[in-house]
């Protein structure tokens, strides 16, 4: 079978496992990456090998010696343990960080930090401009805490506010789903950004950078379809919810409540700024920007804010780590799986067949975001999307491109935000604890996501263009 076929056949199977019998992702991205391994021709493999290991040489990774011996060991691994192989990969890349990930939001949500977060962003815009306040607490929230989470946090604060203040309750709604959903695709730890720049081979602290900068422009966007919305459209508050969210008497400090969700960005920034210019007397820099490490100082500070929340509580603490770990724990081996599926496409030699299509390289995001865009839209999860058109952006990346290949991690992104409709867990999240019907979700919230994702891809070709950082 041709590369392209063994990618047809994959993403089939992924899509249909999914969608039509409703397998579990992990098993569905398991069962396709072992069928691509056992369908793969030894030719395929032997190509693959010699362009890797040609493309290693290149770099000065590999010399003559260690490219001959990778060769035979590569001929001699069967294709079960191949999948093995590239799943151990995965968890070895993303494991640790999406467990920190995981503790982090964990413990801003149970601590009130989270709270407090929203309720100081909400004091420096004020009451006229809450529905920004929502926009930029949702954004800021969604980097360690996943997308479903922030929105059952913020949304009783959105209906506490309508009824305080009479404002459009719609707006908040739209601002909460635009400022989340975008850092969810865009800046890690959050999983699907994390997979497709370790799978491209892109520097966290790059993904963060660049993740951070689309999503301005595409934030921006959708607060002003927000604001275009909530004054075509209608929706009033549900009853008002008996919560302590908006009660600031047990959060912690300012200071405490940001430091866990800005402190790994610091500390991953200054590594990747240390290796751009290899700062003289900074190694600091480098260590602490390692992101396994810079992730897990600040689940450390996070789980020092939940202690003193708590009093020192034992049994809260133990289980509050727990609930972390086991949400947690999927998300890593989906995401492995992700990352063997995504092994075994390359050892297809895929990337020499993309590479070898004229044009492609002036087509690579448009494709990048098209084909994340399909499988979204097909079976819901942004995440799984991500996931899947990861092996196909890696391959782009194999080719001598006029950009960085961050570009392609971040077409990716804006790609898995079309089309959110009733086969996606974040559309019934939204529209159930919003007290929304589903027409009016598919009215408001579905073409709103679609949109900015859309946006968004025209801002990262333009940012290619402008900035190819080559």
């Amino acid at each position: 079978m041709t590369p392209f076929l063994l990618l047809g056949l994959g993403m089939a199977i992924v899509l249909s496992l999914v969608i039509w019998l409703k397998v579990h992702p992990f098993l569905a991205l398991i069962i396709a990456a072992t069928v691509v391994s056992f369908s793969t021709p030894e030719k395929s493999l032997k190509s693959y090998a010699e362009n890797y290991t040609q493309s290693q040489k290149d770099r000065g990774k590999m010399t003559d010696s260690s490219a001959k011996q990778f060769k035979d060991d590569f001929a001699k691994v069967s294709p079960m343990k191949r999948v093995v192989q590239e799943f151990g990969g995965g968890c070895a890349k993303v494991g640790l960080i999406i467990a920190f990930a995981a503790l982090i939001g964990k413990c801003m949500l149970e601590s009130g930090a989270a709270s407090k977060v929203v309720m100081v962003i909400i004091s420096l815009f004020g009451e006229k401009r809450v529905g920004l306040a929502f926009l930029c607490s949702g954004f800021i929230l969604a980097v360690p805490v996943f997308f479903d989470t922030v929105f059952y946090l913020l949304i009783p604060i959105a209906v506490a506010m309508a009824h305080r203040t009479g404002g459009n309750y719609l707006l908040y709604v739209l601002c909460i789903v635009a400022g989340g959903t975008m850092a969810h695709s865009l800046v890690p730890p959050t999983p699907g950004p994390l997979l497709v720049a370790e799978e491209i081979g892109v520097d966290i602290g790059a993904m963060m950078i660049g993740g951070l900068g689309i999503g301005i422009f595409t934030v921006t966007f959708g607060y002003f379809y927000a604001k275009w919305a909530s004054k075509k459209f209608k929706l009033s508050p549900p009853d008002l919810p008996d919560d302590r969210l908006s009660d600031e008497g047990y959060m912690p400090s300012t200071f405490m409540s940001f430091l866990p969700v800005i402190l790994p960005v610091l500390l991953v920034t200054g590594g990747t700024l240390h290796g751009i210019f290899k700062l003289e007397g900074f190694e600091i820099l480098k260590v602490l920007g390692d992101k396994n490490l810079a992730l897990g100082i600040s689940a450390m500070v996070a789980f020092f804010v939940l202690y003193r929340s708590c009093s020192g509580d034992k049994e809260r603490l133990k289980n509050s780590s727990s609930d972390a770990f086991s949400s947690g724990a999927v998300i890593v081996i989906i995401t492995a799986a992700g990352a063997a599926f995504g092994g075994v496409l390359k050892q297809t030699d895929i990337a020499t067949s993309i590479g070898s299509i004229e044009g492609s390289q002036a087509l690579a995001l448009p494709v990048c975001f098209l084909i994340t865009a399909l499988v979204r839209t097909a079976q819901g999860s942004a995440t799984v999307a991500m996931i899947t058109a990861a092996p196909v952006a890696a391959a782009f990346a194999s080719q001598d491109l006029a950009f960085h290949p961050v570009y392609l991690a971040l077409a990716v992104g804006c790609g898995s935000k079309p089309i959110p409709w009733m086969n996606d867990s974040g559309f019934w999240v939204v529209t159930k604890m919003s007290g929304m019907q589903e027409a009016q979700t598919l009215k408001t919230v579905t073409p709103m996501m679609s949109m900015m994702g859309l946006f968004g891809l025209i801002v990262t070709v333009l940012a290619s263009l402008i900035l190819p950082f080559q």
